[in-house]
């Protein structure tokens, strides 16, 4: 697994280290963010049509920790403080570029026969799927809901927690029915095709789903850069953002 992981790290270094062109945008966000981000790039991309966006979806910390190793970002949004925190303490963000772009919030999505309606009835599930706490920050937050709720080690114990590389994947698996339950944003949720909501995780259980976003350093001072990166920010690309269920910063 070991040899695996540094296999695809290659291939990221190898995909990201030629030195970026003018008009090249390098994009390292969340993986919850997929849709919103999309849309608002192909947005961008009518009115800068010389632009490249180059976009790497992954769990926060998978991101970040490629950044470390040297795979090239120009912005990094993250679905976690704590991810960000990480980038700058290792020196690399352009501290005086960040800023949170959106909120989330944390449901558990499955089955519409499923009769779930509060965090005590997963209990009752045969198996619900989280991100790995350790990098998918969905999954963080949801471990920490659960342990507020004394019920994670129960969980853990009884084998039914199905750990995911990200959200996304989490997702998947209530979609496809092989879990009763996932533990998912909102917004990731929306966009399933079988699974629905089945309740809201209580927000005094978890801090808020905050996602800040950076330049990183070597990256402050490009147009095309700084241009995107403003974008996200407008009212155009907020209006996305809102479209597909995040809440605004402002």
């Amino acid at each position: 697994m070991k040899h695996m992981q540094a296999y695809c790290l290659l291939l990221l270094l190898l995909l990201f280290a030629t030195p970026a062109l003018a008009g090249e945008v390098r994009i390292s966000a969340a993986a919850s963010l997929t849709d919103a981000i999309k849309e608002v790039s192909a947005l961008y991309k009518q009115s800068h049509p010389q632009v490249e966006l180059l976009v790497n979806f992954a769990a926060s910390g998978a991101l970040a920790k490629q950044i470390v190793a040297g795979a090239p970002a120009d912005i990094y949004i993250s679905a976690n403080p704590k991810w960000m925190k990480y980038l700058q303490e290792q020196g690399v963000v352009a501290e005086e570029t960040t800023k949170t772009l959106v909120y989330n919030s944390l449901v558990l999505a499955g089955s519409p026969n499923a009769k779930a309606t509060a965090l005590k009835d997963v209990l009752q599930m045969r198996s619900i799927a989280i991100g790995s706490p350790k990098s998918v920050p969905a999954g963080k937050y949801a471990e920490q809901a659960l342990t507020a709720a004394n019920l994670y080690q129960q969980l853990q114990q009884e084998k039914k927690l199905i750990l995911a590389k990200d959200v996304r994947q989490a997702l998947l698996y209530a979609d496809r029915g092989e879990v009763a339950g996932a533990f998912v944003y909102r917004t990731d949720a929306m966009l399933a095709k079988q699974a629905k909501i089945l309740f809201e995780v209580p927000q005094d259980l978890y801090p808020q789903v905050t996602y800040p976003a950076t330049l990183l350093k070597g990256a402050e001072g490009k147009t095309d850069v700084e241009g995107f990166y403003a974008f996200l920010f407008s009212p155009e690309g907020q209006q996305i953002f809102v479209k597909y269920g995040f809440l605004l910063a402002n």
